[in-house]
């Protein structure tokens, strides 16, 4: 039998092994995100019959100063997080990775926040971080430290949320690195111990290089999901005090479920898009530059 004539064959059958996950995939994702683009051209509040407005909705949000603020309170978050998450769990998988004991057991320890709800770990900081009542300023007070005021001041709202999302992402960002630095030969730290480097000259000329794959993995994974920051906010501030913590997924709700401006919402649902792709690719653009695989 000729090969070339299973070709239909083949791909109705590779489409049937698809399909189960495709239509879900088109049902709750594609097709709720072509709707919502559509919703963003118009005026409607789930109540009435919706009103086209044609690209008012965008149009409105260029002077739209609470979105603009939104904007930049997102990107202050990224400032903030981004640093603290890939130190911090570069710093962690570095540790695991000398041989420590119970290897198994402190992996599991670390990464086990990533798996807890957002709920419970924002309540958890919101009381650890309590000006008056919780932990933290407790033990800067047993050290004579006057502990800020965290999510009840405005210059301290969002370092609280960005403490408390680096605690929850830094187990998965621990595991990528750890997988990258196993996956390094010992052969190359062998040689240079014999040329004489020292651990500084190891880590900068042989870890950080054949790290970068795993480091530019991290570093997309998490400014798309820093752009999308909502739960912690919620819970922990609700976007105050004073809106210092007021972000973009924040304002889609608020459009959303509280002025039931449909379409205003999704326009801006649909400029966070933009700007997620538009960061996304610079990243992918700028690979080259740095990231070596093999």
């Amino acid at each position: 039998m000729i090969v070339g004539d299973q070709g239909p064959k083949k791909a109705l059958m590779i489409a049937g092994f698809l399909l189960p996950s495709l239509l879900p995939l088109a049902l709750f994702t594609l097709g709720p995100m072509a709707a919502s683009l559509g919703i963003s051209f118009l005026d409607w509040d789930l109540l009435t019959s919706p009103e086209w407005l044609g690209i008012d909705n965008y149009r409105d949000l260029l002077g739209d100063a609470q979105f603009w603020a939104a904007v930049r309170h997102t990107f202050w978050f990224l400032a903030l997080y981004l640093p603290l998450v890939v130190t911090g769990g570069l710093g962690i998988a570095l540790a695991l990775n000398t041989g420590v004991r119970a290897i198994g057991l402190l992996r599991s320890m670390y990464f086990l926040p990533v798996v807890t709800s957002w709920v419970v770990v924002a309540l958890m900081w919101k009381w650890l971080l309590n000006p008056s009542t919780g932990l933290v300023n407790t033990v800067l007070g047993f050290v004579g430290i006057q502990g800020p005021g965290w999510w009840t001041d405005p210059s301290w709202a969002m370092p609280a949320v960005v403490i408390a999302t680096a605690w929850k992402d830094l187990g998965f960002v621990m595991v990528i690195f750890l997988a990258g630095l196993q996956a390094i030969p010992g052969d190359y730290y062998e040689a240079a111990l014999v040329d004489g480097a020292g651990w500084w000259a190891r880590f900068r000329y042989i870890t950080l290089p054949l790290l970068s794959p795993s480091t530019f993995f991290v570093l997309t994974i998490s400014l798309i999901n820093g752009f999308q920051v909502f739960d912690q906010v919620f819970v922990m501030t609700g976007g105050g005090p004073a809106g210092s913590t007021t972000v973009l997924v924040e304002r889609v709700y608020t459009h959303a479920f509280r002025y039931s401006q449909m379409g205003y919402a999704a326009a801006m649902s649909w400029v966070l898009f933009a700007i997620i792709i538009g960061v996304t690719a610079l990243q992918f653009r700028a690979q080259d530059r740095w990231v070596h695989y093999g």
